[in-house]
């Protein structure tokens, strides 16, 4: 039977409902990353965490708790890019903390950028005292995100605001800080031979009045003559203390608690603030006076702020992340964070504010720690062992080839001399083929995948492949991709031995946090897989904004949840 009526009733009764006014967008967006913060840790160390830190996050958060990195070089450039482009190194080009650049015929950093000097003067990488390889390879002190070949969340929040809406990224990491804000916000990060927070002229011509007020008054000095010590009494902390022979004792720092700092006028002074949980304490410090000054949350548009805390990455180096310093550093990281959060609650407000809380990559346990618990696999890679005998005499009765056409390995790709193998008229990919037939054989390496193998698509449909596959950028990437076996890595630091690091495609380095809380997220523990490059696409389904232009990630449904 036919009802012309209805339609009418139902019109009449829709126009008779309330409106329903759709949630206001968040004045700000704070994204926090922690270095090197592999999932699990923060349900290992919880216990000891506070109510309005991490356990805030967490427990009144949508909370996902199997959160993967789908690229196989698991280093802290390639994660933050991921982070703030929504895509993996083969869109956005960050293949590794360095990588060999063919057109300069060198190694190159990630961010270096001879054509915006620092604009602090001598704030640059300190040769002597500096201990982060990658960073001692760059030969330029210029700073800037143009090697990032992909737009990033915040560049789309500047387009989509007319350039109205502030944008901030903080980190003690150069690389950390830069990668978040993108081409289109602003960057400061830490400088260890001037101990205070500096930028490019990429993104100032001067300093604001507040950075050079913050930078006067000399924060680091709180620690001269200062100890880390243990924030609680020895009996309350989560795992027994093992053996410590791997820890590292860098120029005084100690394998054991205490760790002094020194003086203020100590060569390696700042260095050892960064290995500490001060370095995330000054990094607070700064970003929670940016909120301050800048009046981040105040405007009409959405304002957006980067927080990268990077000493939990340097202390499980150090130490492993099974050691006391690691959750000594997260229980102290935990109170930095309620810190910056009862500042933006007091600035801005929680309920107006989006926060997402994730880490670049994860990290192994030290071989020595799983080595005594029976797992006799794990072991520390010598980097010497890639070139062998063996393949020595390949590479000469095949081809005629000596030692030289290996140009370098730099994490994870071996380059090969392209000009000496075309002037012998050889075939590039038969001696990638060769080379990675005889390195797959050496002990501790899982395998070994030639670009050409990428390129023409003939990998085995399988996890790690794809995670190589996805790592491949045809401008950066290397001849041959080294994959090391579960739980054994490379641990040398520039001569420095260090208990642990990170960069495989295995688990344990790619399982990360994924957290979004405050404004009008729902309380959810969600198990569902998921990638860390959906967290760009979620923030920009939330403000209604493009996104990024290279983003491979899903919008979360569970944060849309109302």
């Amino acid at each position: 039977m036919n009802k012309p009526w209805l339609p009418c009733m139902l019109m009449t009764g829709l126009l008779a409902m309330p409106a329903i006014a759709a949630p206001e967008k968040p004045k700000l967006v704070l994204q926090i990353t922690v270095d090197g913060l592999r999932a699990d840790l923060l349900e290992r160390y919880k216990q000891n965490f506070s109510d309005d830190g991490f356990r805030y996050l967490m427990d009144q958060g949508t909370y996902y708790t199997n959160a993967h990195y789908q690229h196989g070089n698991t280093e802290t450039i390639v994660g933050h890019v991921s982070l703030a482009t929504g895509a993996p190194p083969s869109v956005h080009g960050m293949v590794g903390n360095v990588w060999y650049d063919r057109q300069l015929d060198r190694l190159v950093y990630n961010v270096e950028d001879g054509n915006y000097s620092m604009l602090s003067a001598n704030a640059g990488v300190d040769q002597s005292t500096e201990i982060d390889p990658t960073q001692k390879a760059a030969q330029l002190d210029g700073r800037s995100p143009v090697p990032i070949l992909s737009t990033t969340f915040s560049d789309e929040l500047a387009v989509a605001s007319n350039g109205e809406s502030k944008l901030f990224s903080v980190s003690i990491k150069d690389r950390g800080a830069i990668s978040l804000a993108g081409h289109s916000g602003k960057a400061f990060w830490f400088s260890k031979a001037q101990s205070e927070f500096v930028t490019s002229e990429y993104y100032y011509d001067q300093y604001p009045d507040w950075v050079t007020d913050w930078n006067s008054a000399d924060h680091t000095a709180q620690y001269s003559k200062q100890r880390w010590t243990l924030s609680l009494p020895e009996d309350q902390y989560t795992l027994k203390e093992g053996e410590t022979d791997h820890k590292v004792d860098l120029a005084g720092f100690k394998r054991s608690f205490p760790h002094p700092y020194g003086p203020a006028s100590y060569p390696y002074f700042s260095t050892m603030l960064t290995l500490s949980p001060a370095g995330d304490e000054l990094t607070e410090s700064f970003a929670s006076t940016l909120i301050e000054k800048e009046q981040l949350g105040r405007g009409k548009f959405t304002d957006y702020l980067a927080v990268s805390f990077s000493s939990n990455d340097y202390v499980i180096h150090m130490y492993g992340p099974s050691s006391l310093e690691a959750e000594d550093n997260l229980i102290r990281l935990d109170r930095t964070i309620s810190k910056l959060l009862k500042q933006v609650d007091a600035k801005v407000g929680l309920e107006n504010t989006l926060i997402v809380l994730s880490a670049d990559h994860g990290v192994p346990e030290a071989a020595p720690t799983v080595n005594a618990l029976g797992y006799n696999s794990a072991s520390y890679f010598n980097k010497d062992a890639i070139i062998t005998p063996a393949l020595l005499d390949q590479l000469k009765i095949r081809f005629g080839l000596s030692e030289d056409v290996i140009r370098l390995y730099a994490q994870p790709y071996i380059y090969l001399n392209h000009e000496m193998i075309k002037e012998k008229d050889l075939n590039l990919a038969e001696v990638q083929r060769v080379i990675a037939e005889q390195v797959s054989k050496v002990t501790g390496i899982s395998y070994a995948v030639t670009s050409t193998d990428i390129q023409t698509n003939k990998l085995p449909d399988t996890h790690i492949m794809q995670l190589v596959k996805n790592n491949y950028h045809p401008q950066r990437s290397g001849d041959i991709y080294l994959v090391f076996a579960p739980r054994t890595y490379i641990n040398d630091m520039d001569g420095l031995t260090i208990a642990s690091t990170h960069g495989s495609p295995w688990r344990y380095d790619t399982h990360v946090p994924v957290i979004f809380a405050g404004s009008s997220v729902q309380t959810n523990k969600v198990s569902r897989a998921i990638t860390p490059y959906d967290i760009a696409p979620t923030l920009s389904n939330i403000l209604g904004i493009t996104q990024p232009s290279g983003a491979t990630g899903e919008v979360l449904k569970e944060v849309l949840e109302r």
